[in-house]
């Protein structure tokens, strides 16, 4: 395709004209030359940007192309060809709004986004969980696509994604390791060894106050002790809300995983100034019944809201890992013990295979051996940074960040004033730009858009 952009260029000059004289490539023309992809639509977009939803031919199993295909979602957001494009995933799905990662509002760039396979609707059928949902498939996935566009856009690549995305773009670069120039993972857990966790000891030690975390975990007990006043609200509220319960087998147990599960969502999410909003022991139910709506729902665990995240539990039960249940000052008031995993959380018709243990340890050691060009930003509050990613001896050109007081929406605009200058200067470099003026960057990480909501009217949120 550069070619024949190129050759165009001579025969203009030819002509006596100039490339500057002739209309620039239309980028709805030159996604419909990519072989396997679709546009779907193009929607609406703020000025300066165009945006469409696409679908992209893909093997169900990248080792074994002859076996089928699926359609797997993707957006574009595009800006210019010539601009840096960043390759932006969830973990989950694609979003239908466009929007702009972290990365891409730094360099100005274009934004391709993708949803992670078994995220519906981009599944194979038929479904082969254990071959087909690893994270070497996804990083394929990444891998296909990202090629493809280089047709389009040959200019600098960067890959991020946040929380699981986060992971998924770092899984991309170790067995991909050329397709981008730089990667910036987000608020990215690495569980190494599964059996050997830190998060207890994290959470134990979390946040600087005491009292706060005394208080959290008497919201706990107090809960559990009156777990049939709560359950009869949370009943009422499945009830008007048409949800079940049959994957986790009853909505008191589900009730009981969201009580546990409490404390560590309310430091992935809150801040440490919410403290004061945790309810003391006896308050009314109905305020109790609304701080955990707040903070992590009573009927988190139905039918109808895993639904949507089988396909992370599953991984997390075979691969990925996950932190064990922060439940030891709860054991005297659960019925259910030991259910706070994610295997509780897959249907039993998907059968879940041996777990994969060395499969983050080789993650983990390629980081420390020989990533290079690694950004990853952390928020010291999120008890997901408990294990996070190490650089090495073997690390290249990579740096970790920690936003004091941060949650698990850390960011580089969130950062001490230095380090946000010195890392969105790095991510700029990576992309092949100059840095930005001093005063631009000293004012940038007050300034800066939130995460998705720049293009994006909040009224949407």
């Amino acid at each position: 395709m550069r070619r024949l952009f190129t050759a165009g260029a001579v025969l203009l000059a030819l002509a006596g004209l100039t490339p500057a004289a002739a209309a620039a490539p239309d980028i709805k023309a030159e996604l419909q030359r990519i072989p396997g992809l679709t546009i779907v639509s193009e929607d609406a977009a703020p000025a300066g940007f165009r945006f469409f939803k696409l679908t992209y031919t893909q093997p169900a199993d990248h080792r074994h192309p002859g076996a089928g295909t699926f359609q797997q979602r993707f957006t574009l957001l595009h800006r210019d060809f010539a601009a840096p494009t960043v390759a932006f995933t969830s973990g989950y799905n694609v979003s239908g709004s466009p929007n702009r990662s972290e990365p891409t509002q730094i360099v100005d760039g274009n934004q391709l986004s993708m949803e992670y396979r078994y995220f519906t609707p981009s599944r194979p059928q038929p479904e082969n969980w254990a071959k087909q949902l690893t994270i070497w498939q996804a990083a394929a996935d990444e891998h296909r696509a990202v090629q493809a566009f280089k047709a389009i856009y040959p200019g600098k690549w960067l890959a991020t994604g946040g929380s699981k995305g986060g992971m998924t773009a770092t899984y991309f670069r170790r067995f991909f390791p050329d397709d981008v120039d730089a990667t910036i993972p987000y608020v990215a857990p690495n569980d190494v060894i599964d059996p050997v966790d830190v998060y207890n000891r994290f959470l134990s030690r979390v946040g600087n106050d005491p009292a706060c975390r005394d208080a959290l975990k008497a919201i706990q007990r107090d809960a559990l002790k009156r777990r049939d006043e709560l359950g009869a609200i949370a009943a009422a509220d499945a009830a008007q809300r048409g949800l079940t319960f049959s994957i986790v087998g009853s909505a008191d147990k589900s009730l009981e995983i969201s009580v546990i599960d409490s404390y560590f969502a309310f430091w992935q999410y809150q801040k440490q100034s919410d403290c004061a909003t945790v309810p003391k022991a006896g308050a009314p139910a109905a305020e109790v019944y609304a701080w955990y709506e707040k903070v992590e729902s009573l009927n988190t665990y139905s039918d109808q809201d895993l639904a949507p995240y089988i396909p992370y539990y599953y991984q997390a039960a075979v691969q990925l890992g996950s932190p064990e249940a922060y439940d030891g000052y709860l054991r005297d008031l659960l019925r259910y013990p030991g259910a706070d995993q994610p295997k509780t959380f897959v249907p039993a018709s998907i059968r879940l295979p041996r777990f994969d243990y060395p499969a983050m340890p080789d993650i983990d050691f390629w980081v420390k051996s020989r990533g290079s060009r690694l950004l990853f930003v952390y928020g010291s509050n999120d008890p997901w940074g408990a294990e996070p990613f190490e650089l090495g001896h073997g690390s290249r050109d990579s740096y970790r960040y920690y936003v004091q007081g941060g949650n698990h929406g850390a960011k580089i605009a969130q950062l001490a004033p230095a380090d946000a200058a010195a890392a969105t200067a790095t991510v700029r470099r990576w992309a092949g730009l100059p840095p930005v003026s001093s005063t631009a960057l000293r004012s940038a990480p007050a300034e800066f858009p939130d995460f998705d909501a720049d293009l994006t009217p909040r009224a949407r949120l």
